[in-house]
Order: structure tokens, then C-alpha cells, then sequence
């Protein structure tokens, strides 16, 4: 026994099968030439002695304080590489030197925000290995046309190729959660920024997804798009028909037409 508590607030599920703790870090390829890593929330540390003989500087953040105080009693190979504090709000000068990175058990409830804050973070995380709700690994691995695929589907493939590796078991979990959770693997792809503008293709894919119901053409109308946007073929499709480039492309004719 850790002594260390999980807390339902913070969405933590101790993960304790050893076996898919070592597939997970085998899962790691080095893919973009880092040699740091950082692990959103340790724990007790189940995963990261598994990372600890890898050819890596091992960096963890951890928000609770149990679990932080267990990890400098308990393994001193993270002396002076434990960042205590939330990962969402994390300044970048607390976090290691780019590239790095980035892996861990996500708690179910933020992992979402995870994922925006790696966005915002991209040109510093070549890879990502993560453990996370099924339904939202699915979510994020689905292809245009697959009722799973949304807003974080699009906006993470536009930057990453992403796999779905492998689906865990809630019993070797403490406590067990209520869904399954699932493994995926990012590595970031030759895109450097997209060919339109980029806050534009935000907008409209959050904007599309926001009425997934509906037609493009009604769920953007709050954009106000140029009449001959409004009368594109496209639009008559729903947001989950479309992939990443159509969304680009939408966004590319909406920019030309504004900027005429």
C-alpha cells in the first residue's frame, strides 16, 4: 500500500497492472527526435518506473500533493524533475526544455483540455502516448463520417497521425471507473501551420460540430459567411462528413471572399 488516496475531484484512477503499465511506455517510438519526457499525472508512480530506464530525462507534473510527496520519498531518480501544480495552467518555463514528450494516464475529466492545451503546444510535442476514456480515444482516432468523429478529431489530425493502440480493462483500476479506457499514440505530422487561417478553421469546425445535426449551412450561420460560401455544395453536408481538408478548403474560399 502507497498510503496515497485517489480523489474523485481530481478524476483520478489509480492504474496497478504492471504488464499494460510497461505497454504503455513501450508504446513511446521517439518520433521527432526528443530526449524528455514529461508525465501528466504520476501517482504512485506506476508508469514512470517504467520510463525512469528508458534514454530519457523523466519529468512529471502532479497536482496532488499525496502523490507528490510520495514520489520524492519513494523515487529519487525524479529529484528536482517533479512539477507540482496543474498541467492547464502550467507556464512554459515550468516545463522541460522543447522537444519533448508527453504521456500518462489521463484523468477522464480535463482530458479534453489536454488536448487543446498540446495544441497550443505543438510545435514543442513531436509525440504523445496517452491512456483516456475509450469513447474519447475513439472520438480523437475516428475518420469523416463515423458518429464519433468532432471538433477534437479534426483539430488534433490536422497536426498529428494518430492511432488507436489498445483498449484497457476498468478492473485494474483503483477504484475501477465505470467505462473502459483506451490507448492511443499521436506523433505530430510535417504540417507546420495550414494553409488558411488558422483561427478561422478553429471557428468553423467548433461552430459545425456545435449542431452536428444539422446542415453546415444552418450550424455556421452564426459565422455570417459570404453569400457564395453559403450557396457551396459542401454545405449541404453535416460537420462529421467533413475532413481536414474540406474544412480548409471551406475556410480558404470563406477568406478569399472576405478579403475581396
Amino acid at each position: 500500500m502507497t498510503g496515497v488516496r485517489p480523489k474523485k475531484h481530481l478524476g483520478q484512477h489509480f492504474l496497478k497492472d504492471q504488464s499494460i503499465a510497461r505497454q504503455i511506455a513501450e508504446s513511446l517510438t521517439g518520433h521527432g527526435g526528443y530526449s524528455r519526457l514529461l508525465e501528466i499525472g504520476p501517482g504512485t508512480g506506476v508508469l514512470t518506473q517504467f520510463l525512469l530506464p528508458a534514454p530519457y530525462e523523466v519529468f512529471v507534473a502532479e497536482i496532488d500533493r499525496e502523490s507528490v510527496a510520495y514520489l520524492k520519498e519513494n523515487v529519487a531518480e525524479l529529484e528536482g524533475r517533479i512539477i507540482e501544480g496543474d498541467f492547464l495552467r502550467m507556464k512554459g518555463e515550468l516545463l522541460p526544455e522543447s522537444p519533448f514528450a508527453i504521456i500518462g494516464n489521463f484523468p477522464y475529466n480535463i482530458s479534453s483540455q489536454i488536448f487543446f492545451r498540446i495544441l497550443e503546444m505543438r510545435e514543442q510535442v513531436p509525440e504523445v502516448v496517452c491512456m483516456l476514456q475509450r469513447e474519447v480515444a475513439r472520438r480523437i482516432t475516428s475518420p469523416p463520417g463515423s458518429k464519433e468523429y468532432g471538433i477534437l478529431s479534426v483539430l488534433l489530425q490536422a497536426y498529428y497521425d494518430i492511432e488507436y493502440l489498445f483498449t484497457v480493462d476498468k478492473s485494474v483500476f483503483l477504484p475501477p471507473p465505470k467505462v473502459q479506457s483506451g490507448v492511443i499514440r499521436l506523433r505530430r505530422n510535417e504540417v507546420e501551420t495550414l494553409p488558411c487561417d488558422e483561427r478561422l478553421f478553429k471557428s468553423m469546425v467548433k461552430q459545425g460540430f456545435q449542431n452536428r445535426r444539422k446542415t453546415l449551412r444552418n450550424a455556421l450561420k452564426p459565422l455570417n459567411l459570404p453569400e457564395e460560401v453559403r450557396q457551396d455544395p459542401m454545405l449541404d453536408k453535416r460537420a462529421e462528413q467533413l475532413s481536414v481538408k474540406d474544412f480548409i478548403d471551406l475556410t480558404q474560399k470563406t477568406e478569399r471572399l472576405w478579403n475581396k
